[in-house]
C-alpha cells in the first residue's frame, strides 16, 4: 500500500525535522514515473513539486508546480549514449515510423489507419524479432530492438503515440536517434516546457486527427523539416543521461524545472 507507505513517510520527516511543516511541503519535491504516482500523492504530498512521468492534466498534473519527468529508457547504464544519432536527414527514407506494444484505446486505432497502408507509413505493432548472424557468444540472440533502433535512425518523424497514459519513453528516444517526435497524446505536458519551444522541433497531432496523420505530414515543406531536424539534435544534449551529471543533461534540466517552479510558487504566495 504506497498511499499509506508515503503517509508514514510524511509523518516520520514531519515529526522529526520543521522543514516540511513550515510550507506543508512546498520546499519539498519527489520523483515517481510509473503511471499511478498522481493519485498516490495526490493527497499526503499534494503540495510537493512532482516531477512525474505521467504529466496528464487530466489526471492531476499541476501545470506550473509539477515537473514533467521525460520517461526514458536506458539501454546501457554503464554507457547511456550508447547508440546516439541517426542518418542525415536527406538519407532518411522512410516518412513516419511506430512499433509497440498495443496498450491503450490510441494504438490500436493507429493501426487501423496505418498499418501496411501506405509504403511511406511504417506502423506496426510490435516489431518481429529476428535472430542473429556469426557465431560466438550473444550472436544468436534476438536483435528485434536494433531493427526498432534502424528505424528510428532512417525515419524523418517517429510516432510518439499515448499508450495506457499520456507518457512515452519514444518522445526521448526520438530525440536520442534525431529523428523529429510527432506526439499524439492530448493532455500530455511535454518535459521542460517553460523553456524550450516544442513547437520548434517537435509536430503535436490531435487524437482525432490519426486519420489525416500523413497528409498532416507533408505538409510541412522540406525546409521546416530540416530546420525541425537540425533543433532536434540542438536539443538533444537536454535529454541525455551520464554516468556522471554533465551541464545542461537531464538531469541538471530536471532541477532547473523543479527550481523554476519553486521560485514561481514563492513569488504566487
Amino acid at each position: 500500500n504506497l498511499i499509506q507507505y508515503l503517509r508514514n513517510y510524511v509523518n516520520l520527516i514531519s515529526a522529526k525535522h520543521n522543514f516540511w511543516n513550515r510550507t506543508e511541503g512546498a520546499d519539498h519535491f519527489l520523483v515517481a514515473c510509473h503511471d499511478w504516482a498522481p493519485a498516490e500523492t495526490r493527497i499526503i504530498m499534494a503540495n510537493c513539486i512532482r516531477a512525474l512521468c505521467n504529466s496528464d492534466v487530466k489526471e492531476g498534473f499541476v501545470f506550473g508546480k509539477d515537473v514533467a519527468l521525460p520517461e526514458t529508457y536506458v539501454l546501457s547504464p554503464q554507457n547511456p549514449l550508447r547508440a546516439i544519432g541517426g542518418k542525415p536527414a536527406s538519407q532518411r527514407s522512410i516518412l513516419a515510423f511506430f512499433a509497440g506494444r498495443m496498450h491503450g484505446y490510441l494504438r490500436p486505432i493507429l493501426l487501423h489507419h496505418w498499418e501496411n497502408k501506405d509504403p511511406d507509413m511504417k506502423i506496426f505493432g510490435q516489431m518481429p524479432m529476428v535472430k542473429g548472424k556469426g557465431k560466438g557468444k550473444g550472436k544468436g540472440k534476438r536483435k528485434g530492438k536494433m531493427d526498432y533502433i534502424q528505424h528510428m535512425k532512417s525515419s524523418k518523424y517517429c510516432i510518439c503515440a499515448k499508450g495506457y497514459e499520456v507518457n512515452s519513453p519514444r518522445v526521448v528516444e526520438a530525440i536520442f536517434y534525431e529523428c523529429v517526435p510527432v506526439i499524439i497524446s492530448d493532455n500530455f505536458v511535454p518535459p521542460f516546457f517553460e523553456i524550450l519551444n516544442w513547437e520548434s522541433f517537435a509536430v503535436f497531432v490531435l487524437e482525432k486527427d490519426i486519420p489525416n496523420l500523413k497528409n498532416i505530414l507533408l505538409s510541412i515543406s522540406e525546409k521546416r523539416y530540416r530546420r525541425m531536424q537540425m533543433r532536434v539534435k540542438k536539443v538533444q544534449q537536454h535529454f541525455l543521461w551520464h554516468p556522471q551529471p554533465v551541464k545542461y543533461d537531464i538531469f541538471h534540466m530536471l532541477l532547473h524545472s523543479i527550481w523554476y517552479n519553486r521560485v514561481f510558487l514563492a513569488r504566487a504566495r
